[in-house]
């Protein structure tokens, strides 16, 4: 049997850093946001050419007074990603196109073109912190009926930490926030819950089959009987994610690259963060019996 609750106090202390170094990143760094969210236009280029640099693209388009832009690399040398402010030239597409050829003869084709306005990207951006907001009440509901209430605040602290520390982590490497993103920190939170829920209901079993166990014992039996389908899970989605990161293309990367961070978060904090809250409160066999009672 592996003593994970040897460790509680050192890893708490670790993820209240974490925490800490998160919300200020957050706060003093903030989020790299996508076109979804701060509006503008995006182009995606294939050059024929590979001797064009992302500097030299760079240098020429700044000549256009586009505003903020951004030149990378998509995959490969031949594929570029550029990104600028919103621009009320309805043509610059085109314009943008001329100058090109100009400069560099016919050797790009734009693969893809989006325009996001300054309204619609502010009206995503507000759905999107509602959907992670009500998927958190709603999950929170679901646990605050489903086990007692320290049960729900184990959970409630997992499921914070871990979309807290998800998002610290792409603030601190200037990962881009886009309606992917979104997607995937839904989908963390219900990874996370689902993966505290199952060492939830072990707890709430041994609690009243062994009433002789105090609670710092039973929590690591908890989780050393259901760690075998904690790490099936875990591992065989992360080689799924795995997959989609390095064989999926950089659409998806960003996606999949938060999913793995989530998941791993989400396992670490189901062991860490959930479970030694019912350590501190001092969980016994007699808080089920009473809320039963009560109930």
């Amino acid at each position: 049997m592996i003593a994970f609750n040897k460790h509680y106090n050192k890893f708490n202390v670790f993820s209240i850093v974490l925490v800490i170094i998160s919300l200020s990143l957050l706060f003093f760094k903030g989020l790299n946001f996508g076109i979804d969210f701060k509006g503008g236009t995006l182009i995606e280029l294939r050059s024929t050419d590979s001797k064009i640099s992302i500097s030299s693209l760079r240098d020429n388009l700044n000549q256009m007074d586009l505003g903020d832009i951004s030149v990378k690399n998509f995959g490969n040398e031949k594929d570029f990603l550029i990104k600028f402010e919103n621009n009320k030239n309805k043509n610059i597409i085109e314009e943008i196109k001329v100058n090109l050829d100009k400069s560099f003869g016919n050797n790009f084709n734009f693969r893809r073109v989006e325009n996001v306005g300054p309204k619609v990207s502010a009206e995503l951006l507000k759905s999107g912190v509602i959907a992670i907001s009500v998927a958190l009440i709603l999950m929170l509901i679901y646990i605050w009926i489903r086990f007692e209430w320290q049960f729900s605040l184990g959970a409630i602290l997992a499921l914070f930490h871990d979309v807290i520390v998800t998002l610290g982590v792409f603030s601190f490497l200037n990962l881009e926030i886009n309606l992917s993103i979104i997607a995937a920190v839904l989908t963390i939170v219900g990874y996370s819950m689902n993966d505290t829920v199952v060492i939830f209901d072990r707890v709430r079993e041994n609690l009243k089959k062994y009433s002789d166990i105090k609670i710092f014992e039973l929590t690591n039996l908890s989780i050393n009987e259901t760690l075998s389908r904690t790490l099936i899970t875990s591992i065989t989605t992360l080689l799924a994610l795995l997959s989609i990161f390095f064989f999926g293309g950089e659409v998806l990367k960003g996606f999949s690259l938060a999913m793995i961070f989530g998941v791993i978060f989400g396992t670490y904090s189901s062991i860490y963060i959930a479970n030694t809250v019912l350590v501190r409160l001092n969980v016994s066999q007699r808080t089920i019996l009473k809320e039963e009672e009560n109930n």
